[in-house]
Parts: C-alpha cells; structure tokens; sequence
C-alpha cells in the first residue's frame, strides 16, 4: 500500500474490487480497507478528514454467493473514513456455485466467462456513470464544504455558530 497510497490521494475516484471468499471479502480486500482507514485520521488541506470529497464503488467478484454482502461491507467502509457513496455503487459477478472459471477466464468454446452477462453489464455500466457523474459534481463544488465539518474547529472547542440540539436549555 506505500507504493500506491499516493495514487490513491490523487485520485477522484477509488473502486476496490475483490473475490467473495468462504463467503465474505478476502483477506486481501480486507487489508486495503485496513489500510485506508489507517490513514482515515489525516487531514485535506481545508482541515476535514482526508478522503472527504473522493468518490468509492466496488466490483465483487467469485463463484458463491454473497456480492451484496461483500458489496455492503466495502461501501460502509469506504463512507465510514470519509468517501462519498454515489447511488449503484456496487457492481459483481459470479459464477455457477462451486468451483470453476473466475470472471474473463476463458471457456471451452472460446468465450469468456461473465464477460456477456447482462446483469453485470449493466450494473457495471451504471456503478461507472454514477461515480463519474458524484466526482465530477464533488469537482466542480471543490468537494464538500469545510465549515462544519473541521476537526481542528471541533477539537479547539468550537460548535460553530448555529443551534445545537445537544445544547438545548
């Protein structure tokens, strides 16, 4: 993750894209989240938490099921350190239960396994428009605004000049 962190930081958009393994993401995809989040405390330069403003999605692939599962866990993680969420952001493909071909193997007769399956096309076509279109957006208003939203404002004891309902007398 050293090597590509800074790749990372540049990018608008972060998919992180995974087998299903025993049910769940493997251990890889597990990591890169792990080590993401190991970042999550760091600060952009308008003083938020330093994925605010980057869009997230996930492609789950494997031959069991369990995409939605899989698809949830990453996306609550990515929004839960700071990426933005955009509608359809999750896209899979699996394969017939059990061992067999992983997603573009190549089959017997000369095709490629879940390259023609519509349903994955599709979501995946619409998991890529949907993130597009939330960067673009997030770019264009350079990300979300920074009042209200500023670590070091909170840690300095501020609570911004607008009712709290914490602080009801």
């Amino acid at each position: 993750m050293p090597e590509l962190f800074a790749r990372v930081l540049a990018a608008d958009i972060l998919v992180i894209a995974g087998p299903i393994w025993l049910g769940d993401n493997s251990s890889e995809t597990k990591k890169a989240i792990e080590r993401l989040d190991a970042h999550s405390g760091e600060l952009n330069e308008c003083g938020q938490w330093l994925y605010y403003g980057k869009v997230g999605g996930c492609l789950i692939t494997g031959n069991e099921d369990g995409i939605k599962h899989c698809a949830s866990n990453v996306l609550y993680s990515m929004q839960h350190i700071g990426y933005t969420v955009a509608p359809q952001s999750d896209a899979g493909w699996i394969g017939e239960a059990g061992p067999g071909p992983s997603y573009g193997d190549e089959l017997e007769d000369g095709t490629r396994a879940g390259v023609d399956n519509e349903f994955t096309q599709r979501n995946t076509t619409f998991m890529t428009w949907d993130l597009l279109h939330l960067a673009w957006m997030l770019r264009d208003v350079a990300g979300f605004p920074a009042y209200g939203n500023q670590r070091r404002e909170w840690d300095a004891g501020a609570r911004f000049d607008f009712p709290n309902p914490q602080y009801r007398s």
